[in-house]
């Protein structure tokens, strides 16, 4: 494997080889496309020059996943990719090419799906005394006397009575054994309760064997009784008795005939049915019930998602062993460890995994606030998203913010009298509001609980044993609402961080300033135990959860709701960042790459992913909208007078029409179906209008008529045309993106292509952004430009060759000289004359980088624009001109191609 860095490990096990990758491409696994179609593009891959494969989750998944995350099994490679030996085949095919791959692994839950998640159906049929009650982030004592010794299973499509009463659940015979089945799933039935149904039975037919069997059935262990000599007998005893069981059943058909009748009798009996059921280890009710009352913990807001206690070393070495083997094995050199934030105790979880795999190149997906840094944990870095942050606020000019706050704020006021008298309208507001809506909402059960645990520690502490409940949750809810940054990381094995008390401390504040109505002094007790400066365990407890929800807070209030409510420059709505920063100025830029390269210099980088909310070609293009915001607003607000004629009852709003144009913007030219499709996510995302759980079919048809108005209006439609043309905006669209793309590809770090990126992609979020890539296409592309010169490549900016191009070019000279892009450097060159503002430049020692910022201000003329190139001979990479060093211009520089990547000419 060329062009990569190479160390060595010593494990317990020998010397392993560790391969830091020189590129990776993200490869979206699903049954559609498994190992055998994976493997097919291996030499395609290589041939573009990355040098590992990064795929998506391919544990075994819940039947038909397609992205993986829902693992039901640790211990298998996915049968829907083609198992373990089209797995091998794939290994092999990147071993051929010199290659190898990263693996998106998944800590914090599983799926909650039976019976394909053997660990959780044990649960269900075991409750407590299951062998894996203790993998599974599980309260087992709930407040309420029905949940205590359960678990909610909120998957019913109406209230338990009437689904019951209607015969939607029922009970049937498997063999030896009995399950409930109600559409969608099927859940077991605890052995121990089987007693009645089988002596029933047994009465009917007059069988004393039966009638034995039943009595010993319902003496096991109670499900209770979670010692390990009660577990270990419970599941023995359990599984000889189901064996004979069956053996009787299909031995003696009046006993299984019998069994089953005694089956239909219960099924029609929903008294009987209900008796049953409320001996179960688990309670069956309506999905509505599950943002309120669940006792388990969840991923953000999914119930299907259970959360994993992998802090235990036993879940830990259940979870990991398969992973922990194929990297021992050098079959997988790279880990992504996803939703990090999720963890009890992320620092402590990656020194364990750090352990068991020998320290391979490790990035964790990380979303770091503005102004945080990535804490001191061992891993190679982030998955990317603070340098997607990074770059989209290249792009934006921040002399622009009143520009596009005043176009915005025209365009709210249309359904206003006037313009003075549209509602303002502050990013913060907007995430102030989506954050305790959500809490009220979605997370309600989650804050509630939070809050139980709080009364628990104040009762403990007679200055605040007085306060209400009502109260706790007040102060809980809004220091959540402050929090700066996801979460803390606060342990009660190594203390306390500086970083720590300064989050506490400016959440403290800002719930103060924004209740001055809470007792100040319960705000400042609440921060004492955040930071364990009150002792006990009830307080650490708490702590420690509080940080866990803290994490999906953010994300679902800022991520999932903020960003598709708040429009001002969609192109600044991306995961990682703070739509409320309008640009940033070329030297932060250059400060943020310079802490890379001096703190995580193999950090990954990326400009799309699988979460990311648009493409970084569609961001690239919507982001030259700040450049003419003056056109941008008079052409918003001409479209939006013509297409009022779509409009019905003045729906659907003015912030989602705002958020409609833009996107065609960004994706022209585009289909209905995709329009439609993100837009009706977009407003339910939003929760403003409609939502997931309460569907506005008003407000949901007047938008799918509003879009198909919109699009099928010829008028409008060549207005669209003709400012994207005249204000040169897909042109200007894609010089951004072979900025930033070659940015990616020469800042610190290592670079992540994500699928099909490598030509134009104008998507949107998933399902948009996984959607089928034409990698024949690719192949033929990337064969027709082999050896072409920098005039050909521009030849093919229509079809997105000119960026293939560009990224083999660069790839290809990462592998040729590895040294120069693992030094730790990376240093500004300031730019002088009247386009300075207008590019960024930069030097890595042997490496000097030239691209332009601004492309609809530079125009054609950057005039007297130069840069001085450090001392010597320098060859551009791209257009093979020769430079001395010195002042330079940055016209002469880019005349053969948009952007310079300039080597030392050794010659």
């Amino acid at each position: 494997m060329t062009g990569v860095t190479v160390e060595f490990a010593d494990t317990p096990n020998g010397y392993l080889r560790l391969v830091h990758p020189r590129a990776t491409y993200r490869l979206q696994l699903r049954p559609g496309f498994d190992f055998d179609a994976a493997a097919e593009i291996v030499p395609y891959l290589a041939e573009l020059g990355v040098s590992h494969a990064y795929c998506s989750p391919y544990l075994q998944a819940a039947p038909g996943s397609e992205h993986g995350y829902d693992v039901v099994d640790h211990s298998r490679i996915s049968a829907d990719l083609g198992g373990a030996a089209a797995h091998e085949r794939f290994v092999a095919a990147l071993s051929a090419a010199g290659m190898s791959h990263v693996l998106d692994i998944v800590p914090n839950h599983m799926a909650r799906v039976s019976p394909d998640n053997a660990w959780w159906w044990d649960v269900l049929e075991n409750g407590p005394a299951s062998r894996y009650a203790g993998h599974f982030d599980i309260d087992w004592d709930g407040e309420l006397e029905k949940s205590r010794h359960t678990v909610l299973m909120p998957i019913l499509g109406d209230q338990y009575g009437r689904a019951l009463e209607s015969g939607s659940v029922t009970v049937a015979r498997v063999g030896g054994g009995f399950v409930v089945r109600v559409p969608g799933a099927e859940l077991p039935l605890s052995p121990r309760t089987i007693e009645e149904l089988l002596t029933g039975a047994a009465e009917q037919i007059g069988s004393v064997e039966l009638a034995e069997l039943a009595g010993r059935f319902a003496e096991l262990p109670h499900a209770r009784l979670s010692d390990t000599a009660a577990v270990t007998r419970r599941h023995t005893e359990k599984e000889l008795l189901r064996e004979h069981l069956a053996e009787l059943c299909a031995t003696r058909s009046e006993v299984a005939a019998g069994i089953d009748a005694a089956v239909e009798r219960l099924n029609a009996d929903p008294d009987a049915l209900d008796a049953l059921l409320s001996r179960q280890n688990y309670r069956l009710a309506a999905w509505t019930t599950a943002n309120e009352e669940l006792d388990y913990r969840r991923f953000f807001t999914i119930d299907s998602l259970i959360g994993l206690r992998v802090e235990d070393d036993a879940v830990f070495d259940d979870t990991h062993a398969l992973v922990a083997d194929l990297v021992r094995r050098g079959m997988l050199t790279g880990l992504r460890v996803d939703h990090v934030d999720g963890l009890r105790d992320p620092q402590a979880y990656l020194h364990r995994l750090r352990r068991a795999c020998a320290g391979v190149w490790t990035v964790v997906e990380k979303i770091l606030a503005p102004g945080e840094s990535l804490p001191d944990w061992p891993c190679d870095g982030t998955s990317g998203y603070d340098f997607v942050t990074a770059v989209d606020g290249l792009l934006v000019d921040p002399a622009r913010a009143a520009a596009m706050d005043d176009c915005y704020a025209r365009f709210r006021a249309l359904d206003s009298t006037s313009f003075e008298s549209a509602p303002e309208i502050s990013y913060a507001a907007v995430v102030r509001q989506a954050k305790q809506q959500l809490m009220n909402t979605e997370l309600a059960g989650e804050i509630d609980g939070l809050a139980g645990r709080f009364g628990r520690v104040s009762e403990r502490h007679r200055r605040h044993r007085d306060h209400t409940r009502a109260q706790l949750r007040e102060a809980i809810v809004e220091v959540l609402t402050a929090m700066p940054v996801y979460r803390t990381y606060v342990s009660p094995d190594r203390g306390v961080t500086a970083a720590d008390r300064r989050v506490v401390a400016a959440a403290l504040a800002g719930a103060g300033a924004a209740r001055p109505d809470i007792d100040a002094e319960l705000l400042e007790f609440l921060g004492q135990v955040l930071l364990l400066d009150r002792s006990g365990g009830e307080e650490t407890e708490f702590a420690l959860r509080f940080a866990q929800i803290s994490a999906p807070v953010m994300a679902k209030g800022v991520e999932d709701t903020a960003f598709y409510r708040y429009q001002r420059l969609i192109a600044l709505n991306e995961v990682g960042g703070d739509p409320g920063i309008f640009g940033w100025p070329v030297d932060q830029f250059h400060s943020w790459c310079a802490k890379i390269a001096r703190e995580h210099p193999r950090t990954m980088l990326t400009l799309s992913t699988h979460d990311t909310k648009r493409s970084a070609d569609a961001r690239a293009r919507i982001a030259t909208l700040a450049e003419i915001p003056a056109e941008f607003g008079a052409a918003v607000l001409r479209w939006a007078k013509h297409n009022d004629i779509h409009r019905s009852a003045a729906l659907p709003d003015r912030d989602t029409e705002y958020l409609l144009y833009q996107t065609l913007i960004g994706l022209w030219p585009v289909e209905l179906g995709r329009v439609h499709d993100f837009m009706l996510k977009a407003v339910r995302e939003a929760k403003l209008h409609t939502s997931w759980v309460r569907p506005d079919a008003t407000y949901e048809q007047a938008l799918e008529r509003f879009c198909a108005g919109v699009l099928g209006d010829e008028i409008f439609l060549d207005d669209l045309a003709d400012f994207l043309a005249g204000n040169g905006i897909i042109e200007a669209g894609r010089t951004n993106s072979l900025a930033q793309t070659t940015l990616l590809l020469t800042c610190p770090g290592v670079p992540d292509i994500y699928q099909g990126d490598e030509l134009w992609d104008l998507s949107t979020v998933d399902p948009d952004n996984r959607r089928e890539v034409d990698f024949g296409l690719r192949r033929e592309l990337l064969a027709s430009l082999r050896g072409a010169d920098a005039a050909t490549a521009l030849e093919h900016l229509e079809d997105g060759g000119a960026k293939q191009w560009l990224i083999r070019r660069l790839l290809e000279h990462r592998r040729v000289n590895p040294e120069v892009f693992d030094a730790p450097v990376h240093v500004g060159l300031q730019a002088t004359g009247a386009g300075a503002a207008r590019v960024v430049a930069f030097t890595r020692g042997e490496l000097v980088v030239v691209v332009p910022r601004l492309p609809l201000a530079v125009g054609g003329d950057l005039g007297d624009t130069r840069v001085e190139l450090p001392r010597g001979a320098w060859r551009d990479v791209l257009s093979e001109a020769r430079h001395d060093g010195g002042m330079v211009s940055i016209a002469g520089l880019l005349k053969d191609f948009p952007v310079a990547v300039l080597a030392r000419d050794k010659r």
